[in-house]
């Protein structure tokens, strides 16, 4: 039939695949076929140099699927497969929908072509076959149209011969048609859509006229509804198809690469070749960024595989910030020096200790358990209960004592990260926060709880203020004024350094800062932002009383009128996340 669907005395090409994955791989694939195609008959060989000379192929007397492995995705080893993982398959993509496709003929393309059927009208029932099983295909499965689409940009170039300049589309008649036949009728039989085909719309129409578009679109919609079987009906077609363009359909399609009016033959591609390479371009750029069909195990695995790489990159950039070695960065970012702690620093310290310890404290928790013997109280009812088994001759099985027994729950640790905001607009917090550093640091150090605190400004770059589980004597004042915000490594750092992603502690993570950041910084650091509020780590965010500020999505903002209560609001906020967790 086509150049996917072997004639009835083709046969399977003989492939002997150097490397042994490509038999795991016809194996996997041959596997899920019987689901595909509805039938069970079906043998499926994947391996370069497969398809009979097309990217796949389908030979309908010997119920075989060739697969030219070609067109298995980059980089994807064939002994890896595993397509019983729908989530899998959008690793070789391309390759699945290609079976996919053959599948669908496998399924639906019943009728075969009667002996006495004129070459013209059969070559054009032919073509219609081609968008006719797709859209039979996603009646019956409509969830296979990713796959449809990931394979229609080589389908349709292998159809059309577009890859060879010798033999693209020209400015004809007969390919203009063609053209519609593979892309504007995969439209209408829900594959592809009218945006990713405008141009081919739009080339088709200056060849054909309108009147002429619009009968073989009313052809291929009938196509579209005609059963499997029906090959009179589809021969039918092919012979209005003919007439609609003017051929005589007793005879066989002129041969691809034979220039029309308009087409130049020095190698130039035609506007309709354009169109048609286009169209393609628009569909592979659509179903690279699509979502491709999924499973649980694929989820959990590839959420797994997100997190350790986050959790990676966060210790990478913890190690960076807090293990670092040599002299400061050259500009921006820069600590004033250190200077003694206040009294009422020093009284705010243990102030906040107390409050930490207070809200560390735990109900204990009641467990009663019964026994037959003692200790514990005796219950009446259940020493009846064991007399009466005894006098019965059987095992006493009643367990009459009863115990109480209280226990203590321990408090959970907890975790607080800072991170500043050193650009110019931040000024004013400059001091407050090197304070609010300062007091978390020496308060973690007072506390019945276990309390690791840690706390960076980031501007040009990242740089600690105080180190984790560490109490520093001195407070390390700093110095706002610069013009960048690096709040992604920021963010990751204190996540590396804190285990902030990790659910086993009450975590505080503080964002000081207007928000007005740079969206090359802003977005992965959303993502993180996002990453630990899932993983139930509170984020609170610390705004100047300005109309300008752009606090990131999903944090609790507090607007601070007097930069000095910063410390306080700091302290409320990492009691409240010590209340809260269990």
């Amino acid at each position: 039939m086509s150049t996917h669907v072997a004639a009835p005395t083709a046969a399977p090409t003989a492939m002997f695949p150097a490397a042994p994955g490509w038999l795991t791989l016809s194996a996997a694939f041959g596997d899920e076929a019987p689901a595909i195609a509805d039938r069970d008959d079906l043998v499926v060989t994947v391996a370069p140099g497969a398809g009979h000379g097309a990217p796949a192929c389908f030979f309908p007397d010997l119920a075989t699927i060739e697969v030219d492995g070609a067109h298995l995705d980059s980089g994807v080893d064939p002994a890896t497969v595993a397509p019983h993982r729908v989530g899998d398959r959008k690793r070789y993509r391309t390759a699945w929908g290609l079976l996919t496709h053959e599948c669908a003929h496998a399924k639906h393309s019943v009728w075969r072509t009667p002996d006495n059927a004129p070459p013209g009208a059969a070559a054009a029932a032919e073509l219609l076959e081609e968008s006719r099983i797709e859209a039979a295909h996603l009646r019956r499965r409509p969830g296979d149209r990713y796959w449809l689409r990931a394979s229609a940009t080589n389908l349709i170039l292998a159809d059309m011969q577009a890859n060879n300049p010798a033999t693209a589309p020209k400015m004809t008649t007969h390919d203009a048609a063609r053209s519609a036949a593979l892309l504007l009728a995969r439209v209408d039989g829900g594959v592809l859509n009218r945006r990713e085909t405008a141009v081919v719309t739009r080339v088709v129409t200056q060849i054909l006229d309108a009147d002429t578009l619009d009968t073989l679109r009313e052809i291929w919609r009938e196509a579209h509804r005609t059963a499997d079987d029906n090959a009179d009906a589809m021969i039918d077609l092919g012979r209005r198809w003919c007439e609609a363009l003017g051929t005589d359909p007793n005879q066989p399609p002129p041969k691809p690469g034979i220039p029309g009016n308009g087409q130049s033959t020095n190698g130039t591609p035609s506007p309709l070749a354009q169109a048609v390479a286009s169209a393609a371009r628009a569909v592979s750029r659509a179903v690279a960024t699509d979502p491709a069909p999924t499973d649980p195990v694929t989820q959990a695995l590839e959420a797994a595989a997100d997190e350790n790489e986050a959790r990676q990159d966060a210790h990478r950039n913890a190690r960076a910030v807090f293990n670092r070695s040599g002299k400061p960065p050259a500009f921006g970012t820069t600590t004033r020096g250190t200077r003694a702690p206040r009294t009422s620093e020093r009284t705010a310290a243990r102030q906040l200790a107390r409050a930490l310890n207070t809200a560390g404290v735990r109900d204990r928790t009641v467990a009663k358990t019964r026994s037959a013997t003692p200790p514990g109280r005796l219950r009446m009812r259940g020493a009846m209960t064991a007399d009466a088994q005894r006098a019965a001759g059987t095992v006493p099985t009643a367990e009459p004592f009863t115990r109480t027994t209280r226990a203590t729950v321990p408090a959970p640790p907890l975790r607080i990260g800072i991170a500043c905001d050193v650009s110019g607009s931040m000024s004013a917090f400059a001091k407050p926060v090197a304070s609010a550093a300062w007091i978390l640091a020496d308060a973690a150090h007072h506390t019945a709880v276990p309390t690791t605190t840690a706390s960076v400004i980031f501007g040009y770059h990242v740089r600690p203020i105080t180190h984790p589980g560490n109490a520093p004597p001195r407070v390390t004042e700093f110095d706002a004024g610069d013009g960048e915000h690096r709040i992604d490594t920021a963010i990751s750092a204190l996540d590396g350094a804190l285990d902030l992603s990790r659910p086993d502690a009450a975590r505080l993570l503080v964002i000081i800062s207007d928000g007005c950041f740079e969206s090359i910084t802003k977005t992965p650091a959303q993502k993180m932002l996002d990453r630990l509020r899932a993983n139930g780590c509170a984020v609170l965010w610390l705004q100047p009383d300005e109309p300008s500020n752009e606090p990131m999505d999903g944090a609790t903002v507090h607007t601070l009128t007097d930069p000095t209560t910063t410390a306080r609001a700091i302290g409320q906020a990492a009691t409240a996340a010590l209340r809260a967790t269990r």
